[in-house]
């Protein structure tokens, strides 16, 4: 009779811990995206970082790195895709006949090629940054901001190059995917630089 007494009790308390844990997920999910939102007014591109970051508001909780990480993969990954589109335009152009556009769609797509580098590069550094308040930390920050910069002017030079040379028609179809790459990267230096010993 115990025994039934005591297994119908373990029963209970395991069915309370479930009903517990489900019923706190979507105040987790709450908080961490109005963490977010919080991290993402420090931004250029307010609304954008939102939605950019949204799918990620589970993994990266309260966390400052973490959110800086999303960020960053984010704009990896637009460069990535407008990297892409910039070198099926050129396999579509004669690039070897030296006109001023196709010129400046191959300049751009070096650049934008650059771009993704140094963005992927700064998410494996920030996993080197070890413990805040330490100088590895330090160095470690410091290189990311450098190279995500480096990837912000690269995107500039790509949007100065194609608007200088490039027909309306190559310039707006490069100019509408690059601008986006841009603002979700200057979102994840904003983000980045909130990333002091401190925290």
């Amino acid at each position: 009779m115990e025994r039934r007494i005591l297994a119908l009790v373990l029963v209970l308390v395991a069915s309370v811990a479930i009903c517990a844990s489900a019923s706190s997920a979507p105040a987790v999910g709450h908080r961490a995206s109005a963490f977010i939102r919080s991290s993402c007014r420090a931004t250029r591109y307010p609304n954008l970082c939102e939605r950019s970051l949204s799918t990620y508001a589970p993994p990266v909780r309260r966390s400052p790195r973490g959110v800086a990480v999303a960020a960053l993969s984010v704009s990896a990954a637009k460069a990535r895709s407008a990297s892409a589109f910039v070198s099926r335009m050129c396999g579509g152009k004669p690039t070897s006949g030296r006109t001023r556009e196709a010129g400046a769609v191959k300049d751009c797509l070096e650049t934008m090629r650059d771009s993704v580098d140094r963005l992927r590069r700064s998410i494996r550094e920030i996993g080197r940054m070890g413990p805040a308040r330490s100088l590895r930390f330090s160095w470690h920050l410091s290189n990311v901001q450098t190279w995500v910069s480096a990837a912000l002017t690269d995107q500039s030079t790509c949007l100065d190059s194609v608007s200088q040379n490039a027909g309306p028609t190559v310039r707006a179809a490069i100019r509408k995917r690059v601008v986006e790459v841009a603002q979700v990267t200057s979102n994840a230096l904003a983000l980045v630089n909130r990333l002091q010993p401190r925290t």
